[in-house]
């Protein structure tokens, strides 16, 4: 076992039927597109997206299906369209396999 710590640690991740949910932090027009790491409970994610017509709801659905090896229609932003505090919908994986996923793609800001 490994004694590094936890870099999702503090991100509750919740099962429902078929698929998972998490809490998202979204920062559009940041310089590049990366999952951050987790700050009070929720994912980090920077988006190069202006927040404006959807367009970084529509990039952070693009970068977590990609992150976590998914078609896009399999993620859902189903509360806080409108904030940067948001919660998105997984289908089709488990609790374990999105942990895992979001870990390694995990890039400290700069």
């Amino acid at each position: 076992m490994s004694d590094a710590p936890d870099p999702l640690d503090g991100l509750v991740v919740g099962a429902e039927e078929a698929s998972v949910t998490f809490a998202v932090r979204a920062q559009p027009r940041s310089s590049r597109e990366a999952i951050e790491g987790v700050r009070e409970g929720a994912l980090r994610v920077a988006l190069t997206a202006p927040p404006v017509e959807g367009e970084a709801n529509a990039a952070l659905v693009a970068l977590l299906a990609k992150v976590l090896g998914v078609p896009k229609r399999d993620v859902a932003v189903i509360a806080g369209t409108a904030n940067r505090s948001k919660r998105v919908r997984v289908s089709g994986l488990t609790t374990e396999l999105v942990r895992a996923r979001l870990a390694a793609a995990i890039k400290p800001p700069r």
